[in-house]
């Protein structure tokens, strides 16, 4: 097969400009070049990056997509990508948190190899590291997360770094806007598995990041809440519903140490069961089956 096209989506709310510097250095290092880099400005204005040293050459240099207002990181994810299907000259997206960090030269190079050599590789999840090649235990994408280094397909992926395919994303739809933060992967993981796109885990492709917990988000326990009941109401089927959230009351409970945080959660449950969660489409059970083989059925 031939070596898919590599694009770059960087989304950034402005607030590290000097982070997203460092990054788009990095993206320009790599052995093989990308066809775009796309830089989206999730309400606020960006730096001129079109002639980024090393990127300038690019087709019309870095793009740069500037919102009126913060869309969340699926919704800025979503502009980059409804840019790149515009040109139509990228088969792989290549999607970068812009606190982070490419520190191999080689990634984009590995990352065509793997697509050119799987025509249903859906998605690729990266290793998630900090300064100090530590990996968080979240950051592994299955339920045994002992051994960070242990590649292979999974069921889900880390959104601070990873690859897509165009054509898979033309299948499946983008990334679920209105989720603004917390569990889109999740809901694009099970849309592509269902679809019977793979998603592998690939250690070797590290993206650096800091050291960093979720929960420093204001909206983190209300939204976690609230996403993950539109996330079961979307996707699974109707018996699993209710088996998946009962499990994950239990866990909740069981983890969190802030009454704040649970009453925020709480909240965000009852939004989640009375507010509409968009398109409903229900896996397949072989799908449910599949993911149990792969060591995460769909209920934790």
């Amino acid at each position: 097969m031939t070596a898919p096209r590599i694009g770059v989506s960087v989304v950034t709310m402005g607030d590290r400009p000097r982070q997203v510097e460092a990054l788009l250095a990095s993206v320009a290092m790599q052995d093989v070049r990308p066809a775009r880099v796309v830089v989206v400005g999730n309400g606020t204005r960006l730096p001129d990056y079109s002639v980024f040293p090393g990127l300038g050459d690019l087709a019309g240099g870095v793009t740069t997509i500037e919102l009126d207002e913060n869309l969340g990181c699926p919704g800025g994810r979503n502009e980059a990508l409804a840019a790149l299907a515009a040109l139509d000259d990228v088969d792989v997206v290549i999607e970068l948190d812009d606190d982070g960090l490419l520190v191999d030269a080689s990634v984009f190079r590995t990352v065509q190899e793997l697509y050119a050599a799987d025509p249903r590789l859906g998605i690729v999840g990266f290793r998630i590291a900090d300064e100090r090649g530590e990996t968080q235990r979240r950051h592994v994408p299955r339920l045994r997360a002992g051994d960070p280094m242990r590649r292979g397909p999974v069921t889900a992926f880390l959104g601070g770094g990873h690859a897509l395919s165009m054509r898979m994303l033309a299948e499946t739809g983008p990334w679920p806007a209105e989720f603004f933060f917390t569990h889109e992967e999740t809901d694009l993981s099970w849309r592509a598995l269902d679809a019977g796109w793979t998603i592998l885990y690939e250690p070797a492709l590290l993206l650096q990041h800091p050291k960093t917990s979720p929960a420093r988000h204001a909206v983190y326990y209300r939204m976690t809440a609230r996403n993950r009941v539109w996330l079961a109401r979307r996707n699974l089927p109707l018996p699993l519903v209710p088996a998946y959230l009962g499990v994950w009351i239990l866990l909740t409970v069981a983890r969190t140490r802030s009454a704040p945080g649970l009453r925020a959660w709480a909240s965000g449950f009852a939004e989640g069961v009375r507010t509409p969660c968009g398109v409903r489409a229900p896996m397949r059970w072989r799908t449910v089956w599949r993911m149990t083989r792969l060591g995460r059925p769909p209920l934790v």
